[in-house]
């Protein structure tokens, strides 16, 4: 979902309505229409691909301004994601004199259940350590199937953008 925004603002150069991008490995696609539900949630994009462009580039000379990774709910596998912050919320816990645990960040592990992933990585043995384009390294749980620690995130331009908006705001 984070490929994707309805009514995209500037310099957010993934996919939106009426704009093209490249599928990671694959090709050109462009957003035609879009199917929201009741709540206004997207819940289908309707895209034409261009045939021309499996090798990435298109034959009448034309760039993409971004490449997305795409996973397949039909053929993506099920998994729990565990995502870490700060564990405390003070650079220096208790340095104030307050009890440490005062400053514990009760939001520091997030779980995602029913993460859609790759079907490979359903073949990655306990301990292994995989990228999640763009989000990370992840270890998949050695006493948990299907369960995948984020050890290092990757830096987010379009967070960073959004973040700088919303302190400028």
């Amino acid at each position: 979902r984070d490929d994707f925004m309805l009514d995209p603002p500037r310099k957010f150069y993934r996919l939106a309505p009426g704009r093209e991008v490249r599928l990671r490995a694959g090709y050109f696609l462009k957003c035609n229409d879009v199917d929201t539900d009741s709540d206004g949630e997207v819940v289908r994009l309707w895209c034409t691909y261009d045939p021309g462009t499996g090798d990435g580039q298109a034959p009448d000379g034309r760039k993409v301004r971004a490449t997305i990774h795409w996973v397949s709910v039909d053929h993506a596998v099920d998994a729990t994601v565990a995502l870490y912050d700060r564990l405390f919320t003070d650079p220096v816990p208790g340095a104030d004199g307050r009890d440490p645990l005062e400053s514990y960040n009760s939001a520091s592990r997030e779980l995602i259940a029913g993460a859609k992933l790759e079907p490979e990585l359903a073949k990655t043995a306990p301990g292994e350590v995989v990228q999640f384009e763009r989000l990370g390294y992840f270890a998949h749980d050695p006493g948990t199937p299907m369960l995948f620690h984020r050890t290092v995130g990757l830096r987010d331009e379009w967070a960073n953008i959004q973040k700088r908006r919303q302190q400028g705001s």
